[in-house]
């Protein structure tokens, strides 16, 4: 496979910090972002790559040169004059004939690209978003997408938005050649524009949405966290190649405040001091997943599509602040008969509602999880049980029932003593 990195930016809002250097070339603890992503990139395989470069281009070019001191074989595209961000996809037409991977050259990275390729071809779409939370979702491009995957709305910064999910454009894209088709003369484009977003109403858009390790150094505060994190090694602990470890918590009374049966989305508000306990699990390499019973969709109270709002504000009242969420699993079915309105095909005894671990499987399954080294937090005995039948910690905000669980007093409580525990390992 061909990797084109998109190295020409010159970083305007970092150009205080690093004016006479691209920003592809901003160095992380004495090494150009540029490359970690190439040294990442020929960890998985993939050595042939083509830099793009345009902006001090002579700065990349002087220390890449073609590539053999890094394991690779690199080929450079130049822009004489700025094409935007996908122009210079132009020369390539005749290059690339097989899907390809195209990066931003401000990303530091990790990333399962095998995995990415097989949704990619399993699809069948013409390009490929990969997508994921973030810290700051309130000025990044938001991508929506259906449960298939296919984008169905994109949401530029500039665009009105209320309440979203977090999922964001991260930079990262797998091609189809078939996209050539699009690149009829050289000149400037914008890739999300002018390229991706009009494959929307052709369905021929799909996102490939990760809680892998994946940020930009658009900003000062963000290059010195990302330095952190590649300091803890946090970047490669993130690739799904890897077991991960995650911390699974319940919604009601746990991040939200209970008002019993949650059926208006008016209802829904925060506990204080869930933000930061989330935003320190994001910190921390865990990731951060909600495991709830939403009986109130079989009872006939609540829709899907009321419930996805009521996801969608918890996610964007948490993204105001810096915390985000890696999933959200939902079990939608109830027992018990009798509610007027009820759905009777979801009146039936499953294996995902809680105390049952069946979400907590379907987490472990879909990013490789090791449960052992997990921990379910919630406000009731339902959630130990669960925590114990799926074979991961049970923390209990309150009293608990089972001499296993840790007894918390509040989520930021419980996430502090977790967080304290994994420090004096």
């Amino acid at each position: 496979m061909i990797a084109v990195i998109m190295a020409g930016g010159k970083g305007t809002r970092i150009t205080s910090m690093y004016s006479d250097i691209p920003k592809s070339m901003i160095p992380i603890l004495g090494k150009p972002i540029l490359e970690y992503q190439i040294e990442t990139l020929a960890r998985q395989g993939i050595t042939d790559i083509i830099l793009v470069v345009g902006y001090l281009g002579n700065v990349i070019k002087d220390y890449f040169k073609e590539g053999v001191a890094f394991g690779v074989a690199i080929s450079y595209i130049e822009e004489i004059s700025p094409l935007g961000t996908a122009g210079a996809l132009f020369y390539l037409k005749q290059k690339v004939t097989s899907d390809f991977l195209l990066v931003n050259g401000d990303l530091i990275f990790d990333v399962d690209i095998k995995r990415l390729l097989s949704f990619h071809k399993l699809n069948g779409g013409v390009a490929t978003i990969v997508t994921h939370p973030n810290s700051h979702p309130y000025d990044s491009g938001i991508i929506e997408s259906n449960d298939n995957g296919m984008v169905t709305k994109w949401l530029h910064k500039e665009d009105e938005r209320f309440w979203y999910k977090n999922r964001v454009n991260s930079g990262i894209h797998m091609l189809s050649p078939r996209i050539f088709s699009l690149f009829s003369e050289l000149k400037k484009i914008d890739l999300d524009r002018d390229i991706l977003r009009p494959m929307i109403c052709q369905h021929i858009l799909f996102a490939y949405d990760t809680p892998e390790y994946i940020k930009d150094m658009g900003t000062p505060d963000r290059l010195l966290n990302v330095e952190r994190d590649v300091r803890n090694g946090l970047v490669q602990q993130k690739n799904l190649l890897n077991k991960q470890k995650a911390i699974f918590l319940d919604r009601d009374g746990t991040i939200n405040k209970d008002v019993g049966f949650l059926r208006k989305i008016d209802d829904f508000e925060l506990i204080e001091g869930v933000t930061q306990a989330i935003k320190k699990i994001n910190q921390s390499g865990f990731l951060a997943i909600v495991i709830t019973n939403q009986p109130v969709i079989a009872r006939g109270e609540m829709s899907f599509e009321e419930l996805e709002m009521v996801h969608k504000k918890m996610e964007t009242l948490l993204g105001r602040e810096g915390a985000f969420l890696d999933d959200i699993f939902f079990c939608p079915h109830h027992p018990d008969a009798g509610f007027s309105g009820e759905r009777k095909e979801l009146k039936i005894k499953c294996t995902c509602r809680k105390p049952a671990p069946g979400l907590i499987f379907r987490a472990r399954d879909k990013y490789n999880i090791d449960l052992s080294q997990s921990y379910m937090i919630g406000d009731s005995k339902t959630d130990e049980e669960v925590a114990i039948n799926a074979g991961c910690s049970p923390c209990r905000i309150g009293d608990p029932c089972y001499k296993e669980s840790l007894s918390c007093s509040s989520l930021k409580d419980c996430i502090n003593i977790i967080l304290s525990k994994k420090e004096n390992l």
